[in-house]
């Protein structure tokens, strides 16, 4: 059974569970600046887990494609890979453990076929001194739903325990969390490995045993006091890996032959070798064929290779899989001739990649092609510097900043060449003083955003906290800020928002500002202690650190306040100063990333 039949398999069989099907969010998180890329099947709906009510109701199934950049140097295995769907359905309030452990057995033996003596479960093993019962309550749903006892093993918190802070011991107060039960397939024809431990268990990591989906059953609460109760509202989340499902139920253990068969035949049609030809070509063409596939998604959801961040793992992965190709002896393009073997597996679920398949190949080609300039300049450093059989630290360090090569390419580069010894340590040293010193420069530059502290780049730094509070009024309070920077000619605003604003809207903003500006409001500095700011509802940067005690600015007194943002200044001293310079004006509105948009505006 392939993965696209297995994928509409589980979305129908939860469709036939009274679910609601919900379309895959991009790799690219929306209103979440935590973290570059999707990971899981959860994650776009954590709020939904927290509480929040879901518009398509409290039984959601879906198929999430996803992205993992800290797996890129565990692929060449059997089965990591960076991207992967992961299948999920959730219960928002409503069903619990006897409904989701039967559902996801019924589909996995019945709809899949798998056999159930292959079937191993694990449940939480409880912790006494949390006062945190053992999860006996998902052990016999197991046995009554057929699973032998043998079959049925328990784990401790860190391994069968599931919240946003990882086990019960680092919850936060009012963190929920919970147990979960994971599934495993044993295939019976690996033998166990000692170096793994004297017997083998579904945990273990000898390659016999492969999870392939966890129910977690958010249950309790964390108290002040460090104790749990149940939570009122308790909800289930399984995620399911798609891919790994797909090698059980055709019982092959390694899941590139199971899910890049096509990109494989491809590289063996042009480069004459065999996929198993040896453990060294069997490498690359994991790496070739996990790093493309990736590469084609991110760019599909709008990530171009580029120099930072989301752009950094694109060129990172494009750069990494043409190493590879080279290791083969692929001919130099063939990168993007993999690109149709992919939108030809994924265009029926992802119709979008067959729309963006031209520019996809465009992107991937246009880097194939700075690289391979930038590495034929920087392979010949290399082999200078490497004249004495050693690569320094600084070596390295200009390899890197001059020719963009990564450390783990210095590596492979050198490796290739009998060159046996590389300064790992001196590099990083080196690396970590150049990130210290960029990081001073900017803070030092654009301390809060601001470029100075003149008078009208203060005056614009009032505006953009009318601005911000406008947003909110005119497009909903989910509006937060994401970025800004702020000079004496303009200020500018990266604020979290999906879609493009209407002429209606910007005009709307525009007309608030500027009658809060006519209103002639005193701007109030404060400094209370973070808690009470926080209750009051002032806005402040997600994820940034903050002193117990804070600064917090409020246009109008903080009882009742326009707007209340933690803030260390400087401002006007009163709104009215803002329309001396003129009136507000919004000058140009923008798509920075998904869900995040972007103004700039002036006061003329």
């Amino acid at each position: 059974m392939q993965a696209s039949e297995i994928r509409q398999k589980y979305l129908d069989f939860f469709v036939s569970k009274g679910h609601t099907v919900l379309p895959s969010s991009p790799l690219v998180p929306e209103n979440d600046p935590t973290t570059l890329f999707t990971g899981s099947g959860m994650q776009p709906l954590v709020p939904y887990l927290l509480g929040k009510s879901h518009p398509s109701g409290n039984r959601l199934v879906d198929s999430q494609k996803c992205f993992r950049s800290m797996d890129i140097e565990e692929v060449g295995d059997n089965r990591h890979t960076t991207f992967f769907e992961m299948l999920g359905n959730w219960s928002l309030g409503d069903y619990f453990k006897q409904e989701q452990l039967s559902f996801v057995y019924e589909f996995l033996t019945k709809e899949v076929g798998l056999p159930k003596e292959r079937l191993w479960v694990t449940c939480f093993a409880g912790e006494e001194a949390l006062n945190l019962p053992k999860d006996t309550e998902s052990f016999e749903i197991w046995k009554k739903l057929g699973m032998p006892e043998d079959h049925i093993c328990y784990y401790g918190s860190n391994k069968n325990w599931w919240s946003r802070a990882g086990v019960p011991e680092n919850m936060p107060a009012g963190e929920p969390g919970g147990p979960d039960s994971e599934i495993f397939y044993e295939f019976t024809d690996i033998v166990h490995n000692p170096e793994f431990g004297e017997a083998c268990h579904p945990n273990c990591d000898c390659g016999r045993f492969l999870e392939i989906g966890n129910s977690v059953f958010m249950q309790y609460i964390k108290n002040t006091d460090g104790t749990f109760g149940l939570l009122p509202k308790q909800n289930v989340d399984f995620g399911g890996g798609l891919e790994r499902i797909a090698m059980v139920a055709q019982n092959n253990n390694d899941i590139f032959l199971v899910n890049h068969g096509a990109v494989i035949k491809h590289l063996e049609k042009v480069c004459g070798k065999r996929y198993a030809e040896s453990a060294e070509i069997t490498k690359a063409f994991r790496i070739v064929a996990d790093h493309s596939k990736a590469a084609v998604f991110l760019i599909g959801d709008g990530v171009k290779p580029g120099p930072v961040e989301r752009g950094y793992v694109v060129r990172r992965l494009i750069r990494r899989a043409v190493r590879f190709c080279d290791q083969l002896r692929v001919p130099p393009g063939e990168l993007g001739a993999l690109v149709e073997a992919i939108v030809a597996q994924y265009k029926d679920a992802y119709p979008l990649l067959e729309e963006h398949k031209g520019n996809i190949r465009l992107e991937l080609v246009q880097e194939e092609e700075r690289f391979r300039k930038t590495l034929e300049r920087g392979i010949k450093e290399l082999e200078r510097f490497a004249g004495d059989g050693a690569i320094t630290g600084e070596d390295a360090f200009q390899l890197f900043t001059t020719y963009g090569f990564p450390l783990e390419l210095i590596i492979e580069e050198a490796g290739m060449r009998g060159i046996k010894q590389v300064d790992i340590e001196g590099f990083k040293e080196l690396l970590k003083k150049h990130s210290e010193l960029s990081r001073a420069g900017s803070e030092q530059k654009f301390k809060g955003g601001l470029a100075d502290t003149s008078e009208k780049t203060t005056r614009l730094h009032t505006a953009h906290h009318l601005l911000l509070k406008a947003l909110q009024i005119v497009l909903g309070p989910e509006v937060h800020q994401r970025g800004s920077n702020i000079t004496q000619e303009r200020l500018r605003i990266d604020f979290s928002y999906g879609q493009k604003m209407t002429p209606e809207q910007k005009a709307e903003v525009e007309r608030i500002v500027n009658e809060k500006i006519k209103e002639d409001i005193a701007v109030v500095q404060t400094l209370m202690p973070k808690e009470e700011a926080e209750k009051l509802g002032a806005e402040h940067e997600f994820g940034a650190k903050y002193p117990d005690r804070v600064s917090v600015y409020s246009v109008g007194p903080l009882d009742q306040a326009f707007s209340i943002e933690f803030c260390g200044g400087p401002h006007v001293e009163h709104t009215g100063q803002i329309g001396e310079a003129g009136v507000f004006k919004i000058q140009k509105e923008e798509a920075v990333a998904q869900g995040v948009r972007r103004i700039k505006a002036v006061i003329e």
